[in-house]
């Protein structure tokens, strides 16, 4: 009769016991995800991202050794490199004066992009008041000293590490558009060959006009 008139005190236990062991499974499976969600940035090399970087100029960044390798990583004083380095522009050195303090407008990211025994270095220089990027440079170590092997002062514009290649990023602006705002991105990623970086195929990024929308690549002609 107790199967017609309700669960007994041993059914009720069992149902107890079978919510115990679900709460505990759903909090596993959410400690699993977040430790998940707290990982490392995937494929891209060191270096900071671009979107974050044009955000906001900020105090020099220099990216720890890497374990696997540490003898290719030499830190470089990127200010004092642009400063005397002939090839940078009058105009991109008087932007080489602290924001604030002793923060420079400047990135830096180490990584190989040579093949060259130590860590090449790029070094992004931006405004202070509105972080574009008026200079982008990569220095390749030679005999123990850094040379230049790649510039561009095509303003807006901003080079980083990605996927073992160097990648340069320049935005453009059509009639109308805000600084704050341009239309675009053209994105061109740069293969080290016969001792120089050559150009790829560049691909074009047109910005939504509406606010959080991602923009759409078109084939660059």
């Amino acid at each position: 009769m107790r199967g017609l008139t309700g669960p007994g005190p041993d059914s009720a236990r069992g149902s107890w016991l079978a919510v115990i062991a679900a709460v505990a499974s759903v909090t596993a499976l959410a400690l699993f995800v977040g430790a998940c969600g707290t990982g490392g940035l995937g494929a891209r090399d060191e270096g900071p991202a671009h979107a974050s970087a044009v955000a906001g100029a900020g105090a020099v960044a220099s990216p720890s050794p890497s374990p696997n390798d540490p003898d290719k990583y030499r830190k470089v004083d990127a200010v004092q490199l642009l400063k005397q380095d002939p090839a940078v522009s009058a105009a991109v050195k008087r932007e080489l004066k602290p924001c604030s303090g002793n923060e420079y407008p400047v990135d830096i990211s180490y990584g190989d992009l040579t093949g060259s025994p130590v860590d090449d270095v790029v070094i992004n220089v931006l405004t202070c008041a509105d972080a574009v990027g008026i200079g982008s440079y990569v220095y390749r170590d030679d005999s123990g000293t850094f040379k230049n092997v790649f510039r561009t002062e095509e303003s807006p514009v901003y080079a980083e590490i990605d996927q073992g290649r160097l990648s340069v990023t320049r935005q453009y602006y059509e009639k109308g558009d805000p600084i704050s705002s341009p239309s675009g991105e053209i994105v061109t990623p740069y293969s080290w060959k016969a001792g120089r970086f050559t150009p790829g195929k560049s691909v074009r990024n047109e910005y939504s006009k509406s606010a959080g929308q991602v923009p759409t690549p078109v084939p660059d002609s």
